[in-house]
């Protein structure tokens, strides 16, 4: 017979707050953060480019200042105090719902993803926070193609989606949630 006092489900050992895989999480995020800060820092205080203007670095690749007031590729732009904190707001809901996520996940590349995706989308977060706009500074442009501005956060978030979509196309439609 067996007791019912016992708890067989198997994620009973992971937390919603904290686990084993937790500090290295962190330390990736927190790195990502410091990286992106730091750049835009640099960018604003160091290049002084709202006075310089455009820094050609190659015949494709440019240093402009951006602010960005909406979200990726500049969509939804948001001019208004009520769109700039609703989007506040929204990071950091998305930024807890990516560290439960990381918490509960067991996968090596998944837990390097979401960290990618959380340390960017604090680094963007506190832009929001501190200017009220995402400071953006590196344009890539061929000929009369123009990719959009972004930043280091940029390059983080997209690396992780790249990371968890690798994982989902090698496992299977359902392994990122796991």
């Amino acid at each position: 017979m067996s007791d019912p006092t016992s708890s067989t489900r198997p994620s009973a050992s992971r937390g919603w707050v904290w686990s084993a895989s937790s500090p290295r999480v962190l330390v990736i995020a927190v790195l990502g953060l410091i990286l992106d800060q730091a750049s835009k820092l640099w960018v604003l205080f160091g290049l002084d480019l709202g006075e310089l203007g455009r820094i050609a670095l190659l015949p494709v690749l440019d240093i402009v200042l951006v602010w960005n007031r909406g979200i990726s590729y500049g969509l939804f732009q948001q001019d208004s105090d009520l769109g700039r904190w609703a989007l506040a707001i929204f990071t950091i809901g998305a930024s807890i719902g990516i560290w439960v996520w990381s918490v509960r996940s067991r996968d090596p590349l998944v837990l390097v993803s979401l960290a990618l995706i959380l340390g960017g989308a604090i680094g963007n977060g506190i832009d929001r926070f501190v200017h009220g706009a995402v400071v953006d500074f590196v344009h890539f442009h061929v000929g009369s193609f123009s990719w959009y501005v972004f930043n280091l956060a940029d390059v983080w978030i997209v690396a992780g989606v790249l990371g968890l979509l690798y994982d989902s196309l090698k496992r299977g439609p359902n392994s990122a949630a796991k």
